[in-house]
């Protein structure tokens, strides 16, 4: 983690009592102090879930995860229920309701169970380094965040203000290996969406405490095929022979790199690539297999590859320009070039940004200093971008911070967790008696 962050953390740490209590409602001083009385309580169930391998493929595991924190949820007076994974090919989700007797806004909180580390993985257990830090895998990406969520939820309820709120929390089960078709694996959340006001995801985001995310960028892969005349290679570029497969690949990537590289947002990843007389290609495990000679001229090629943009309008944007310069072939070839959309982009809007407001006050008033919006280049595509023109306001963020995510090394700043629980609690207290267009 860089040194500003981790000397953000430390002030974060920092925080005196009575400095915090000073600039809260008494009912927002009641929502600390239960906040900072359930921090034992949450690191024990972060420590039990952590425990737990849920790789996204281990489907036993991810439902055992889903499990322990139903029984949390419920705990609070949430109603629970698992969405089998079968129909998109995963474990499932769950999804826990609150429904108040209050009129305040309808909130989505989105999280996810499975981690990166499979069964088979080295990195499977909860380490306490010391008093502030602890290991494991999925510390912070992101059981870290889904213990955030009820640490914050415990502090309205103590604070008697969670009956007055409607909340609905979607934990999928396959955040970091979504299902298939993607619409199908991530219909709860879309579903859920279109009910809320307000979407508070808590991924870790890129980890500076200082920083909330109000724009993703959305996923794309692309599949670029390439066809050549096969000819004896003394004989290229003749007009009955022409340039070759792998020639006309060359052509479009260095066309890709001179027309889009130097777009703001926009980054675009040729992964792998075959080619030469016959070339296979598996899409699902994205890899493949080429045979040919040095003096054949290469009959077939195959590059596969990412597309990551901010807004809808520049996913319309590059794709139109990658197939207008796929288009333009060397003599005797041709090209091909198709495009899955995985996770959509979650635009900055004006909505996110009145969100953001109002956690950047929040969290001066618990004492945490200002807040930013992040770079969108810092922050992966996650799940809150299926929520992407379905609620009035999105932000993300808001887990458990630390560094090394999908890393052996994944390492949590304890410091952070009543830190951000207060933030959203406090938010979320303030969003019930909130005008209209905030």
């Amino acid at each position: 983690m860089p040194r500003a962050h981790l000397l953000a953390l430390s002030m974060l740490a920092g925080l005196a009592p009575a400095a915090v209590a000073q600039q809260l409602t008494p009912a927002e001083r009641r929502i600390a102090a239960a906040i900072d009385a359930g921090v034992p309580d949450a690191l024990a169930t972060l420590e039990r879930a952590v425990n737990i391998n849920s790789g996204t493929m281990n489907f036993d595991g991810v439902r055992a995860v889903g499990r322990l924190f139903a029984a949390e949820f419920e705990r609070l007076g949430f109603t629970t229920r698992w969405v089998d994974g079968a129909p998109f090919g995963r474990a499932g989700h769950l999804v826990a309701d609150y429904r108040g007797r209050g009129r305040g806004p309808k909130v989505l909180f989105i999280g996810h169970l499975d981690t990166v580390f499979e069964h088979d993985s080295p990195f499977q257990r909860w380490e306490r380094l010391n008093d502030s830090t602890a290991r494991g895998p999925g510390s912070t990406d992101m059981k870290g965040g889904n213990v955030v969520m009820l640490l914050a939820l415990r502090g309205l309820r103590e604070a008697g203000l969670l009956d007055q709120m409607q909340i609905t929390v979607v934990l999928d089960g396959d955040e970091e290996n979504a299902g298939d078709p993607v619409p199908r694996a991530r219909a709860e959340i879309t579903a859920a969406a279109e009910w809320a006001d307000i979407a508070i995801g808590f991924e870790d985001g890129p980890g500076d405490p200082r920083t909330a995310v109000i724009g993703r960028r959305g996923s794309s892969s692309w599949l670029l095929r390439t066809s050549g005349t096969p000819f004896h290679s003394s004989q290229i570029f003749r007009p009955n022979v022409g340039s070759g497969a792998i020639f006309e690949a060359a052509r479009i990537l260095t066309a890709f790199h001179d027309s889009l590289s130097s777009e703001p947002n926009l980054t675009f990843n040729p992964g792998t690539i075959v080619g030469g007389t016959r070339t296979t290609f598996d899409v699902e495990q994205n890899r493949g297999t080429a045979f040919g000679k040095t003096n054949v001229v290469a009959e077939s090629a195959v590059v596969a590859g990412d597309l990551r943009t901010l807004t809808p309008e520049q996913l319309r944007r590059s794709q139109e320009t990658m197939r207008r310069l796929v288009a333009r072939h060397y003599p005797r070839t041709g090209a091909e070039i198709s495009f899955e959309d995985r996770y959509p982009p979650l635009a900055p809007t004006d909505g996110n940004r009145r969100l953001l407001a109002l956690f950047d006050q929040a969290s001066r008033d618990v004492g945490a200093g200002p807040m930013t919006a992040a770079d969108p280049a810092r922050a992966g595509a996650a799940d809150i971008s299926f929520t992407a023109g379905l609620v009035d306001m999105a932000v993300d963020g808001f887990g458990l911070l630390g560094s090394g995510g999908h890393t052996v090394d994944e390492t949590a700043d304890l410091r952070t967790l009543p830190v951000q629980a207060r933030r959203v609690a406090v938010v979320l207290a303030r969003l019930l008696t909130a005008r209209p267009g905030l």
